[in-house]
């Protein structure tokens, strides 16, 4: 008894919802909707760009900062961690605003939107990408070193071409859910005005004044955005895996 109740009431409930929502707004089929929609796409580009570069530089960085980390210098290894410890302190909206409007009054120099987004971006993830990789190389058996070593392999070249291609395997993984961390975490950058996904959804709803439908749609966007990135991350370490049998 009490669940056709219950669905009679949720019924009514969502009926009377229903005249208040303004899909319209989104709707492809009329003309105005394409155009909210194809405004909101418009901001995709930047999205993508801005979180593959951010993640590329932070890559680099991030490996740069580990290496030290696994230094027999306690000096080296000091200076890494502090680096570590420092930046994932600070929130990522907090660098973005730091480095939007504190570093030009540092450096003398003009940033503009992307790349203050691209470096506040990157200085946050460098550091988490530095932890991935140094679990990465630890975990790598001493006994591929001492091979290494037994070819007469430097330092460099035993990282290079030993140690660094085991490592890359074994954190991929991590290293593509940082991609996905990237992607939503860019949408902060907004908040400095970069035309991405976010903004051109906050200028809509300025406009329209449907903040449910459209940020419905943004919410969309981002799913299929970020499913579509952690199939490809998926396919590569098939891939790679598949490579290692052979």
């Amino acid at each position: 008894m009490r669940r056709p109740i219950l669905f009679l009431a949720i019924m009514t409930l969502l009926a009377g919802c229903s005249s208040k929502w303004g899909w319209y707004v989104v709707n492809p089929a009329t003309k105005s909707g394409a155009i909210n929609l194809q405004f909101m796409l418009g901001g995709l580009k930047y999205t993508v760009f801005l979180s593959v570069t951010a993640i590329c530089i932070s890559v680099i960085l991030g490996l740069l900062i580990a290496l030290p980390g696994l230094s027999s210098r306690g000096w080296l290894r000091r200076a890494s961690r502090t680096y570590v410890e420092l930046v994932r302190a600070v929130p990522i909206l907090v660098m973005i605003l730091w480095v939007y409007y504190g570093l030009p009054q540092l450096s003398g120099l003009t940033i503009s939107v992307f790349w203050a987004g691209v470096i506040a971006l990157a200085l946050s993830d460098s550091a988490f990408e530095a932890e991935i990789f140094r679990a990465g190389i630890q975990s790598i058996a001493k006994g591929q070193y001492e091979a290494a070593h037994s070819i007469s392999l430097g330092y460099i070249d035993t990282m290079r071409y030993v140690i660094l291609p085991q490592a890359i395997r074994r954190i991929l993984p991590a290293l593509g859910n940082q991609l996905v961390y990237m992607l939503k975490m860019s949408s902060l950058v907004s908040v400095i005005g970069m035309p991405e996904l976010t903004r051109k959804a906050n200028e809509l709803v300025v406009s329209e004044y449907r903040p449910l439908e459209i940020y419905t749609v943004l919410v969309l966007e981002y799913l299929v955005l970020i499913l579509i990135v952690s199939a490809g991350v998926r396919w590569v370490e098939r891939r790679m895996q598949t490579d290692e049998r052979n």
